[in-house]
């Protein structure tokens, strides 16, 4: 088994504890609401919702991949940081074990925040994985955090 790491920056002008709510504490509600036509729902099939817990997101039929379990490590909301790994899913293949992510949101100067991202792809064998893959997932990533990033900005009362 191989690990590959690759690390992200996203800015933007909203304020880092609104997109904490919204993306890591109220994602189960909030992204059916915003993308419907790729996400069917998004449940917790094991847990509270917080650490320990394990959320099941179901795409719409007709969508490339059916679910994605993801297992929650960290919510600290303290800090602002989340980390989970992706357990289940058409997507990890014949190639990949899971995979691991870690998102701070991080104050910036404007009042909005920077978002880092560190994703680890843990393989089987000793299949390297292709950055070419990893972007794809991460264009993935980032139509979901533009959604609700435009969301967001478009209601300044919601997650505050």
């Amino acid at each position: 088994m191989g690990v590959t790491t690759y690390t992200h920056e996203v800015t933007t002008s909203v304020a880092p504890t609104r997109l904490f709510k919204a993306i890591v504490l109220d994602s189960e509600n909030l992204v059916p609401k915003l993308m419907p036509k790729v996400v069917k729902n998004i449940e917790i099939i094991e847990g509270d919702g917080g650490a320990g817990s394990i959320k099941k997101m179901n795409f719409v039929e007709g969508s490339p991949n059916k679910y994605l379990k993801h297992k929650i490590h960290v919510i600290d909301d303290k800090n602002l940081v989340t980390k989970y790994s992706l357990i289940e899913g058409d997507v990890l293949g014949d190639k990949l074990e899971f995979v691991t992510y870690e998102i701070k949101f991080e104050a910036s100067g404007n009042g909005g925040c920077i978002c880092k991202t560190s994703t680890e792809y843990h393989t089987k064998g000793d299949y390297v994985f292709k950055e070419e893959e990893h972007n794809e997932g991460k264009n993935q990533a980032m139509e979901l955090f533009k959604t609700v990033e435009d969301y967001l900005l478009a209601n300044p009362s919601v997650y505050v």
